[in-house]
C-alpha cells in the first residue's frame, strides 16, 4: 500500500525560484560566447543550464499537481533544530576565528559539531576532529601556503621549530 506523494510547505515556491534561477543561469551562460558551435567556451555551461531549466520545470509542474501535506510544518521540515544549531555554530566560529586563531577555533568547532551531530563519544569526536584538522592544515597551510589567522597558538614558532628539527633553514 503506497501513499500518494504530497507536497511540503515551501516546495512549490522553491521549485518556482529554481526555474527562475535556472533561466538566469542559461542566459548568463549564453552571454559567455553565444552558441556558435559545440566547441565554443559557452557550450558546456549552456548545456548544463539547459538541463537545469528542464529539470526545474519538471519539478515545478509536479509540485503543481501534488496536494499539500496537511501534517507538515514549515519550520520542522525546512528548518529543523539541527540546521539552526549548525548555523549558530558557524556564526560563532566566524566571530571568534580572528581572536582565537584557526587551529583553536577549528578544533573546538569540529569537536562540538561532531559530538552533537554524530552522537558518539567525546573521545571519538575529538580524535576525528584532530585528524580532520591535521589534514585541513596540511592542505591549506603547508601545501597551498595560505596564511591562516594565528590567534593564541604561535604557529610560526612551531613551524620554525619543526623546520629546524628536520634540518631546514
Amino acid at each position: 500500500m503506497s501513499r500518494l506523494p504530497s507536497r511540503y510547505p515551501g516546495e512549490r515556491l522553491f521549485s518556482f525560484l529554481l526555474v527562475i534561477f535556472s533561466i538566469f543561469l542559461l542566459w548568463r551562460s549564453y552571454l559567455i560566447s553565444g552558441f556558435s558551435e559545440l566547441s565554443s567556451p559557452g557550450a558546456v555551461p549552456i548545456g548544463a543550464s539547459a538541463m537545469m531549466v528542464l529539470a526545474s520545470c519538471i519539478a515545478f509542474t509536479q509540485s503543481l499537481k501534488t496536494p499539500l501535506n496537511q501534517e507538515a510544518r514549515f519550520f520542522y521540515h525546512c528548518f529543523p533544530p539541527v540546521v539552526g544549531f549548525v548555523m549558530a555554530l558557524v556564526l560563532v566560529y566566524a566571530v571568534v576565528l580572528e581572536q582565537l586563531g584557526f587551529i583553536a577555533t577549528s578544533i573546538i568547532f569540529l569537536w562540538v559539531a561532531l559530538k552533537v551531530l554524530s552522537q558518539r563519544s567525546a573521545l571519538w569526536s575529538l580524535g576525528l576532529a584532530l585528524l580532520s584538522l591535521v589534514l585541513i592544515y596540511v592542505v591549506f597551510r603547508l601545501i597551498f601556503q595560505i596564511v591562516l589567522p594565528e590567534g593564541i597558538i604561535p604557529e610560526r614558532a612551531i613551524l620554525a621549530a619543526i623546520s629546524r628539527f628536520f634540518g631546514g633553514e
